[in-house]
């Protein structure tokens, strides 16, 4: 049986921007998606703590060291800058294998955005 698992998850981190005039997806600051074990065009879900809204979107790498989150697209509508988000992403693997699989789970700095 395969079921699926959280992967990785961004815990409490502050949207920087939202930019409605964009493709879609979440940039990231890479230094946050190299720890959480995230990649370039992965699918992550975001649940914003200030209003309650859920999305799933993709991930595009920011600027290393910027801190950034930024909320492209129609997500910008659920999402402003200064909210904070959960940010998070599921893998697909064996029952036996999730049973022991750790999930890569990052608690930066909420003002900031960077690594503690």
């Amino acid at each position: 049986m395969i079921i699926e698992v959280l992967k990785s998850k961004l815990h409490r981190v502050t949207v920087s921007e939202a930019n409605l005039d964009y493709i879609g997806s979440v940039t990231i600051d890479e230094d946050l998606m190299d720890a959480a074990n995230l990649i370039a065009n992965e699918k992550v879900s975001i649940v914003n703590l200030n209003n309650g809204e859920r999305l799933d979107t993709y991930t595009i790498k920011g600027e290393r060291g910027s801190g950034v989150i930024g909320i492209n697209g129609p997500a910008a509508h659920k999402c402003r800058k200064g909210d904070v988000v959960i940010i998070m992403s599921y893998a697909q693997m064996d029952f036996e294998e999730a049973k022991s699989f750790k999930p890569k789970v990052i608690f930066p700095d909420t003002d900031t955005n960077k690594l503690i």
